[in-house]
């Protein structure tokens, strides 16, 4: 029997991808995952108490083998304050080094911490970014876009209009509040890579949530990028596109580390072309996020089925990525350029035959499942037998969870907590995210007298909708005779459609 090990938690914010994902994972498993009381952490725009976190934080690693920590918590109180908050950088300099006191009184402790590189959005939206995003968010972005693209010599002359338009427009206080946190926050990451350098954190990853190659966001990962190669850190940091998944991932990396396991996965793709696939709200081709995404839980990519502890069904888009809600049309690059049937039959094939645990990555869509492949993977009865399955906003926060639950798989099996979490994933990714949500979230809601971002109220008429909605798509995509999902609690966490906060579980017939 190995020996039981406690893990800390400090979750990204309060949203269940982030603080019930890592601790969903854990169950089954001989790791226990802590993380704050819920009332600690913020809601939103609402940061969390820091000042609470902190001691929480301090008190739990007592006993601990190792913390999974998201910086932007303990510093903004959440990864939403990140971007709306006024703070000096002696402030923010002092909190991150109260982790060097932490890591003195408990030398045991394994620290791995994440910390986000601030987005920039391409669109004029204030849910969640600064109210004046509202106004003149797409204005921000281009002025940083072409502006990196007139320092690189690239700009068109169409262009060079344009941001000449946008500085005649554009409130030089909105530019000031924001370039001006941007530079506060730049400060912090690379104060926070000054404790990898000297131990304090063992390993980092710096995701990239929403990015593009060029603009505000792009020209602050270089500088982060040109710390990192100046303190000799690069396999002690990594910086790729993700953000809401990395909890998992490093949980995934604590656990394999900690047994002394290097799982080899073999990632086989439905599309030939889809290794060259930009996702959207990303910065480059999909197969090299996909290596740091191994990587970074504690794998590597192994160059053969025949070598490989997991295979990864990897199901890409042909050409250009399309958004979950739209897959009801048909798109000449989704149906010639890839092929689903011989990803499903080669997955079967591989479980059945060859008794090789196999995952699925659905990130063939942008925000939710392929409802074909799904229908498919149910037809071969494959759904409950996987190691894992995720499909849910962008594809690397897809990637993430379904590679820290392929990786635990081997090690635990088929557990309860397993198969909840492949329930939850399938109600969430595939019925919620590309089919209730879009379907309701167009109509409905407004007929309800509500809108998608403003609900009534995390358990209101709308939650309950919603879960009434998803029991009959479970019903119809994912239910079949070897067992059923059963929701027993269905919320909103954030009152608005982006998202459904559920717990479910996997009922065997």
């Amino acid at each position: 029997m190995s020996k039981h090990h406690k893990l800390i938690l400090v979750p990204l914010d309060e949203r269940p991808c982030n603080y019930e994902f890592p601790y969903l994972l854990a169950q089954g498993t001989d790791y226990t995952v802590e993380r704050p009381p819920a009332g600690i952490m913020g809601l939103k725009k609402r940061p969390g108490d820091v000042e609470q976190l902190w001691s929480w934080f301090e008190a739990a690693c007592e006993g601990a083998d190792g913390a999974v920590v998201a910086l932007d918590t303990l510093l903004y109180g959440g990864i939403i304050p990140s971007r709306l908050h006024q703070l000096e950088l002696e402030v923010l300099a002092a909190r991150l080094e109260r982790l060097r006191k932490i890591r003195q009184r408990y030398p045991q402790l394994k620290l791995y911490a994440f910390q986000l590189i601030m987005r920039c959005p391409q669109y004029s939206l204030s849910d969640e970014e600064p109210d004046y995003y509202a106004d003149w968010g797409r204005e921000i972005f281009r002025k940083g876009f072409i502006g990196h693209r007139l320092e690189l010599g690239i700009a068109t002359d169409e262009e060079i209009r344009e941001l000449a338009d946008i500085d005649l427009r554009l409130p030089a206080e909105v530019l000031q509040d924001y370039l001006g946190r941007r530079a506060i926050n730049i400060e912090a990451n690379k104060q926070a890579l000054e404790l990898v350098r000297d131990g304090v954190i063992d390993f980092m990853i710096v995701p990239q949530d929403d990015s593009a190659p060029y603009g505000h966001t792009a020209k602050d990962q270089e500088k982060v990028r040109a710390r990192i190669t100046a303190l000799d850190l690069e396999l002690k940091v990594y910086m790729y596109p993700g953000a809401d998944e990395v909890g998992c991932t490093l949980l995934a990396r604590m656990m394999n580390k900690s047994e002394g396991r290097i799982p080899l996965i073999y990632p086989r793709l439905s599309a030939v072309q889809g290794a060259f696939v930009t996702p959207l709200f990303e910065d480059r081709f999909f197969y090299e996020t996909l290596k740091y995404q191994i990587l970074a839980a504690g794998g590597l990519i192994a160059s053969s089925a025949a070598e490989a502890d997991l295979v990864l069904l990897v199901s890409t888009p042909g050409e250009t990525m399309e958004e979950a809600v739209s897959q009801k049309h048909a798109f000449h690059s989704y149906d010639v350029y890839r092929n689903l049937m011989e990803l499903v039959e080669y997955g079967d094939y591989l479980l059945r035959d060859r008794k090789v645990p196999v995952a699925v990555a659905d990130v063939g869509y942008a925000n939710g499942g392929d409802q074909k492949l799904v229908k498919m993977l149910r037809q071969k009865n494959l759904l409950f037998d996987l190691a894992g399955y995720a499909a849910w906003n962008t594809s690397s926060n897809s990637l993430g969870t379904v590679i820290s639950q392929a990786m635990i798989y081997p090690i635990y099996g088929r557990t309860q907590g397993h198969l909840d979490f492949l329930a939850l994933r399938y109600a969430e990714d595939v019925c919620y995210c590309s089919v209730v949500r879009g379907e309701l979230s167009e109509g409905p809601v407004q007929e309800m007298g509500y809108g998608k971002y403003e609900l009534d109220g995390p358990r209101g008429r709308v939650a309950a909708r919603v879960q009434e909605r998803l029991s009959e798509e479970l019903t119809v995509r994912i239910d079949s005779p070897s067992g059923s999902v059963k929701i027993t609690d269905c919320y909103m966490p954030w009152n608005r459609m982006f998202e459904v906060g559920l717990t479910v579980e996997y009922v065997p017939s």
